[in-house]
């Protein structure tokens, strides 16, 4: 009898039953309310940026024109125009980073190779971080008293580069820390392995294997600069210019501080003038971001 009973069962299959649904935990609760949160942060976020993009492209509709970007400063909104402006950028972005870049990634070389477990490093890696917090009017207000009146440097191009270098300076050294603690410790002990030098190890096969890293944070750094106008403010950068800049004692302009210029004026075509600039130096951060990107992606697929 219980034979034929397990045969029926078996041809009948298992029973389902009847389970009540379990209860939502409160942790995936939590984690939809989460979800929710960044999407909406994210879209208003993005509605705002396209928002203003748009507004500042039908702004400046009219004036992105070729007199525009080779013309120079004048006292009437329709003849005048941002090469100054550009050359000025141009002029700086290059001295500070001719300046800080050799320096930022030598520190952090040093830091991260040769000292890296000491005290004195400890105490430089919060004094770095420390200065990457500072507003950079302050950088600015230090370039005024350091190289405009003390070095005697006037309010010159010199000036300015070397004040941004301060500015960006403790940016390269974190970003490059960064990028040389990435490379596997492999690496370092398989060169020390078959004879080489630290310094050998670091120049030929530490600094190549960081090199995305290090462009990236050269890429971001020269961003920073070009965004920049408060430490220029500061300094002294004129903003009625004629001419670009001729030589490192030249006075200068920034697109920045041209766009603080005309936007600070009440007549509107100046502020079309403004949005103008804005959307060239969109454009250009725009493609030295994305040029940072593709960097990084590419040393990410190599490694």
């Amino acid at each position: 009898m219980r034979s034929t009973i397990n045969i029926a069962k078996a041809m009948v299959g298992p029973v389902e039953r009847d389970t009540p649904p379990r209860k939502m935990s409160r942790r995936s609760v939590g984690e939809i309310i989460f979800f929710v949160a960044a999407t909406v942060s994210f879209l208003l976020c993005m509605g705002t940026l396209v928002v203003m993009v748009v507004d500042l492209v039908q702004t400046s509709a009219g004036r992105l024109t070729w007199q525009f970007l080779s013309g120079v400063s004048s006292r009437l909104a329709d003849r005048a125009g941002v090469l100054p402006a550009i050359a000025g950028t141009v002029w700086v972005t290059s001295i500070a980073m001719v300046i800080s870049l050799p320096i930022g990634i030598g520190a952090a070389v040093y830091l991260e190779e040769f000292c890296r477990r000491s005290a004195l490093s400890r105490v430089l890696e919060i004094a770095i971080a420390n200065l990457a917090g500072v507003p950079a009017i302050i950088f600015g207000m230090v370039g005024l008293h350091l190289f405009v009146r003390w070095c005697g440097f006037g309010r010159s191009v010199l000036s300015g580069g070397l004040t941004m270098a301060l500015v960006v300076l403790p940016l390269i050294i974190l970003v490059s820390r960064e990028a040389i603690r990435s490379v596997p410790r492999d690496v370092r002990e398989g060169s020390l392995a078959l004879g080489a030098s630290t310094m050998q190890t670091v120049w030929h096969q530490v600094l190549p294997a960081a090199l995305p890293g290090l462009l990236t944070g050269a890429i971001l750094g020269v961003c920073r600069i070009i965004g920049e106008a408060a430490p220029l403010l500061a300094l002294g950068a004129v903003t009625y210019l004629t001419k670009t800049p001729s030589g490192l004692d030249s006075p200068f302009t920034t697109l920045p501080i041209q766009v603080f210029n005309w936007i600070s004026r009440p007549q509107v075509a100046f502020h079309h003038n403004a949005a103008g600039a804005i959307v060239v130096l969109l454009m250009v951060l725009f493609v030295l971001n994305g040029a940072a990107i593709v960097i990084r992606a590419r040393g990410q697929r190599r490694g």
